[in-house]
């Protein structure tokens, strides 16, 4: 299956999954949007995932890395297979 997941890094903690929904939104079909949170405390971890519907939408969205938002500069590349980062 081809990659349509990317990562998205240095998030402000208040960023809400719809916030993340709007800005890649625009960009192309999203199809789950996952901002993971620490095990203990609950709360956001500073980065998340999103998924599109296609391949093409999420290289499309690599073009947003290093933009402005939520006051930073957020990280925006393919999302790794777990299975590979080992």
């Amino acid at each position: 299956m081809a990659q349509s997941k990317i990562f998205i890094g240095n998030l402000s903690f208040n960023t809400s999954e719809s916030e993340l929904t709007d800005l890649f939104g625009s960009i192309g079909q999203v199809a789950e949007v996952a901002i993971p949170t620490d095990r203990d405390s609950g709360r956001p971890r500073g980065f998340a995932f999103v998924t599109f519907e296609t391949q093409h939408d999420a290289q499309k969205a690599l073009s947003i890395d290093g933009k402005e938002f939520g006051g930073r500069n957020i990280a925006v590349k393919m999302a790794e297979d777990k299975s590979r980062r080992r």
